[in-house]
């Protein structure tokens, strides 16, 4: 029995009349995803994708992210049983990235509930659910653009709306969150992200004027690093602080835990090194009553999917999983997105399916 391991790649696209754009990632072209794909005897036993232009977040250009994942699958015993694989990966010591991880980590556990023909979720002892709530992300763009994609959102049935601040004067972030609840009312919730823009006295500022607003909550309102500065805004502002890029490790989640509720946390996938540590994180977070969000960055189907089953395994308070919403030339196909929330049917593994031969090689390895 041959296995072969292969690294493939692909660029995917949004319609032109979605512009990711950021405080942090500035305007996004494409979002260029990997995908990792086993297969036994020419049959598809289990892939994972990650996105990896995500270098604003990792710090890692996609030369670096591509040879870490190659580096780790090299460790690994392609030959042996899944869960061998999966124990093994489980217990390399974490140096490598953890977008490389993530990669590893996602595909070993489709794998190893593709054998047992179950979903992801039911591998981690939870209940399947054929969908889930999910928020929509609005971009940094003109007014007139922005009014239209959220009432766009908002016909399809998408009640919360994160808008992302942080790129521009104050004074015109503030306006864009007028507008939006001039035309909606108390109809959406409504959240912000500043991906770490404002310095600590500006951010108190803004976050004592955004709060006739009914903000939700305000997402990363200053850079990663400062806990103690982390900690006093949360203290201070009459919004929920929820943080997202200092929540990277087991390090940062437990910082979160200290803070008894004060601050909240946004879990990603790739940020922590795959579905498993991800979930790990989600549940000591529950059991300390921390409300937190599971998230994906902007990514494919498969990435969505992995986000999805560590969201249906864990009730988070919030999520966002529209990564895959609009998506032109997506590779893999399965989920799909009714009524503000995304779907995913009940199958075994992640629950989606990837077509390879649309796909350009980048490395190839057997066992």
């Amino acid at each position: 029995m041959t296995t072969r391991i292969r690294l493939l790649s692909a660029s995917v696209h949004y319609p032109p009349d979605l512009v990711l754009h950021t405080a942090s990632s500035g305007r996004v072209s494409a979002l260029d995803e990997l995908y990792l794909v086993v297969e036994r005897n020419r049959d598809i036993e289990a892939f994972g994708e990650i996105r990896e232009n995500i270098s604003y977040l990792t710090g890692l250009e996609p030369a670096k992210v591509r040879a870490a994942v190659i580096g780790l699958a090299n460790m690994l015993d392609w030959s042996a049983h899944p869960a061998a694989i999966y124990d093994s990966l489980l217990d390399l010591e974490p140096t490598a990235p953890t977008v490389a991880r993530a990669l590893l980590d996602s595909t070993l556990v489709d794998w190893l509930a593709r054998q047992r023909s179950i979903p992801v979720s039911e591998m981690f002892e939870a209940q399947f659910q054929t969908n889930h709530i999910t928020n929509q992300s609005l971009f940094i763009s003109e007014d007139r653009q922005l009014l239209a994609m959220a009432e766009r959102y908002v016909e399809r049935g998408f009640r919360k709306l994160k808008v992302r601040v942080g790129a521009r004067h104050f004074a015109a972030d503030l306006h864009r969150i007028s507008m939006l609840r001039d035309r909606f009312g108390a109809e959406v919730e409504i959240a912000i992200d500043a991906n770490g823009s404002w310095t600590p006295d500006d951010a108190l500022h803004h976050l004592e004027h955004l709060s006739s607003y009914t903000i939700a909550y305000a997402e990363q309102p200053i850079a990663a690093g400062d806990w103690d500065a982390l900690r006093d805004l949360s203290e201070r502002s009459p919004i929920p602080i929820m943080l997202d890029e200092s929540v990277s490790t087991a390090e940062g989640v437990a910082r979160v835990i200290d803070g008894g509720g004060r601050l909240w946390a946004h879990l990603k996938v790739v940020k922590l090194g795959g579905i498993t540590p991800t979930i790990k994180a989600a549940r000591q977070l529950g059991a300390a009553d921390i409300p937190f969000m599971i998230r994906q960055m902007n990514e494919g189907a498969g990435a969505t999917a992995a986000a999805y089953h560590c969201a249906i395994a864990t009730s988070p308070v919030h999520a966002e999983l529209y990564g895959a919403d609009g998506l032109v030339d997506d590779p893999v196909k399965g989920v799909s997105y009714i009524n503000g929330h995304v779907s995913i049917k009940r199958a075994p593994g992640l629950g989606v399916s990837i077509e390879p031969a649309k796909l350009h090689l980048i490395w190839e390895g057997q066992a």
